[in-house]
């Protein structure tokens, strides 16, 4: 859930989204399409399985691009005739990670959560989230590439390639290794592998340099990773099979929750008493939480990171969002579980 602005809705969607298979992503409900497909006209667009048929190339025409096929995250083989240059993003993770290898100028749509970086904005939107996608939109803008992701369901996907529409559904990671494969599959398939490869490096480097500071800690603390407060008694948390407990604990802290559950659950305010984070990190800041609301929360006082003032708002797009910025996230972490080590 992106900017719905009513927690408990939003947390509604989380279990949902767990459910479906999200489990390391942002959690974001499958959106609605607004037409059926029949109700629309197919226009020539590019062929969903099979390559266009190029002339042989004379003396005179430079050489046919070589057809692109890769399976996707729905175990079918996706045909590109060349790489995409008129791409549809239908998720906030897709366009960052459009954006992050330089394919900007090839992004023509957003779904309306793609709100990063500020450029994306000013795309047209296609709907999605908690409206419907607009499938007369998405055909007007005339993709060679709609760029799906798990937000999406699999009956979403076919609509749109009942239209003509060449679909490629791009798995959630589970690791920061299947992140960077994902860059480098989407580098392929807009043309920009070169550009992702960059990319990656970049980011793993970043990643070996918070983990080189780590290992010089002393000590871990522990974290209590707030998604959703509006019940102060049971508040929702990240377990095990997310992206923010792995993060926190490549950042050097502890997850109170790690053994709790998987996914996203609640955590009584008793076992949250009994754990006693060292650190407690809004992630639900964006929806109104504040270290003052928390403080006056019924029997929070007793917790250490109440009393030593170490509740920190923070932006949970950079833990939830399987794109690039989880780097960003890693980084972020690190520096408020230690801040020892990261001083300017």
């Amino acid at each position: 859930m992106e900017k719905n602005g009513r927690p408990l809705v939003r947390m509604i969607f989380i279990a949902l989204a767990w459910v479906t298979g999200a489990c390391v992503s942002r959690p974001e409900a499958p959106a609605q399409i607004t037409a059926s497909p029949a109700s629309i006209t197919p226009t020539a667009l590019s062929p969903t399985r099979e390559p266009s048929q190029t002339p042989a190339p004379t003396s005179t025409e430079a050489p046919a691009s070589e057809p692109i096929s890769i399976t996707d995250g729905l175990d079918r083989p996706v045909v590109l005739p060349a790489p995409a240059q008129r791409i549809v993003s239908m998720a906030p993770s897709n366009t960052e990670i459009l954006f992050a290898i330089g394919g900007d100028s090839q992004v023509i749509g957003r779904d309306e959560f793609s709100d990063y970086p500020e450029e994306a904005k000013a795309l047209p939107g296609v709907g999605g989230g908690f409206s419907d996608y607009n499938l007369e939109a998405i055909v007007e803008l005339r993709p060679e590439l709609v760029l799906a992701a798990e937000i999406n369901t699999a009956e979403q996907v076919q609509a749109l390639e009942d239209l003509g529409l060449t679909v490629f559904y791009l798995a959630n990671p589970t690791t920061l290794e299947e992140l960077y494969a994902n860059l480098g599959t989407v580098g392929r398939l807009i043309g920009r592998e070169d550009e992702a490869t960059e990319v990656v490096q970049g980011l793993e480097a970043r990643v070996a340099e918070v983990e080189s500071r780590v290992a010089s800690a002393t000590e871990r603390p522990t974290v209590f990773y707030e998604l959703d407060g509006t019940d102060p008694a049971a508040p929702w948390t990240a377990g095990t099979d997310t992206f923010i407990d792995i993060l926190i604990q490549l950042a050097g802290g502890e997850n109170i929750a790690s053994d709790i559950g998987s996914g996203y659950i609640q955590v009584s305010v008793e076992e949250l008493l009994v754990r006693n984070p060292d650190l407690i990190l809004l992630g639900d800041s964006a929806y109104g939480a504040t270290p003052e609301l928390v403080a006056e929360r019924a029997g929070w006082d007793a917790l250490i990171s109440v009393q030593n003032n170490s509740i920190y708002p923070f932006d949970d797009n950079l833990v939830s969002r399987p794109g690039p910025r989880l780097v960003d996230g890693l980084e972020e972490l690190a520096k408020l579980l230690h801040p020892e080590l990261f001083g300017e």
